[in-house]
């Protein structure tokens, strides 16, 4: 397996943690448990945003082009 393809797996799987904690914490009675689950999803969110970063400068990784100002203002009725 190539570098570009262990990274993008990487990301996928703590995107989807991410998604998975986010759940536990507003499912989370305990506030010892809520507390913990949130500082894993934060360690996460930092691990994958540096590891995006890399990705990115390596090229594995190209974001979309970012939303003219009509777009977002089209969304934005469209949620109003």
């Amino acid at each position: 397996m190539d570098e570009k393809t262990m990274v993008n797996d990487v990301l996928s799987n703590v995107k989807a943690s991410l998604t998975t904690y986010q759940t536990v914490i507003s499912e989370a009675e305990n506030m010892n448990l809520r507390q913990t689950i949130q500082q894993m999803r934060n360690n996460d969110e930092s691990f994958q945003y540096e590891l995006f970063k890399v990705a990115q400068t390596k090229g594995y990784y190209q974001p979309a082009q970012p939303a003219t100002v009509t777009e977002v203002q089209s969304v934005k009725k469209q949620l109003q």
